[in-house]
């Protein structure tokens, strides 16, 4: 597979929507994640991420202007032991529930399936990154109406073990922007990830279309260790 850079990945798509990076830097030590939202409607782009815990979760940036919290207020990220959670939902809370009581991270999202947003069905996507004993691997879901029709639910899961020094994978809930929205289709993309997360945050936020960005958080985890570093940048102040 190519690796695409994820700049430009993000600079000629105006609406990718939500989106997960999971990866290794350059060199070998720190497991990456990225999630960032996207908003086009006021109540979508009416929200900021606050520390929760270990993770994070979404909150209104105005409480008075929030119409209908039911797809946009959870917790993006949650940590279960060695696990990070990531994901675009309420489904966060699936995985951790599931996993803790020693289902798999596939096995915890069959009892979901895309939003119910119709036109759109918004995918859910999903990642989990384990890292244990200096050991890391991760995996990445995607729950989709099958082309657009809410009839069925398509799931795929992809794992990484042992992923390669440098790369990463990224997943996003939307092709492109349009009415409706074109669900994401294929393998997560292939990307590069650098070592300097104050670097690596700074690419992905200035890359994001600047009228439909809302908020992005990104973790470095040091996999020897388990010990992380974060950041969150919120377009709204």
């Amino acid at each position: 597979m190519k690796m695409l850079s994820i700049e430009e990945e993000l600079k000629n798509n105006s609406y990718p929507g939500r989106g997960i990076i999971i990866g290794k830097t350059p060199d070998g030590k720190k497991a990456v994640t990225a999630y960032f939202i996207m908003g086009r409607s006021e109540n979508s782009r009416n929200r900021i991420f606050v520390e929760d815990g270990e993770g994070i979760r979404t909150q209104a940036f105005d409480p008075s202007k929030l119409t209908d919290p039911s797809l946009i207020i959870y917790a993006p990220v949650r940590v279960l032991g060695n696990k990070t959670i990531v994901t675009n939902g309420d489904q966060t809370d699936t995985i951790y529930e599931g996993m803790d009581k020693q289902l798999t991270f596939e096995q915890s999202l069959r009892t979901r399936e895309f939003e119910p947003d119709g036109p759109n069905y918004t995918p859910r996507i999903s990642g989990i990154m384990h890292i244990e004993n200096g050991a890391y691997n991760y995996a990445m879901s995607i729950l989709k109406s099958n082309n657009g029709s809410p009839d069925s639910c398509s799931r795929y899961t992809f794992a990484y073990e042992n992923p390669a020094a440098g790369e990463g994978h990224f997943i996003h809930t939307y092709m492109c922007d349009g009415d409706p929205l074109p669900s994401f289709e294929g393998e997560p993309k292939l990307i590069g990830i650098s070592d300097d997360m104050d670097v690596f945050t700074d690419l992905l936020w200035n890359s994001l279309n600047e009228e439909n960005k809302v908020s992005l958080f990104v973790r470095y985890i040091d996999i020897e260790t388990g010990e992380y570093e974060s950041k969150i940048v919120n377009k709204n102040q």
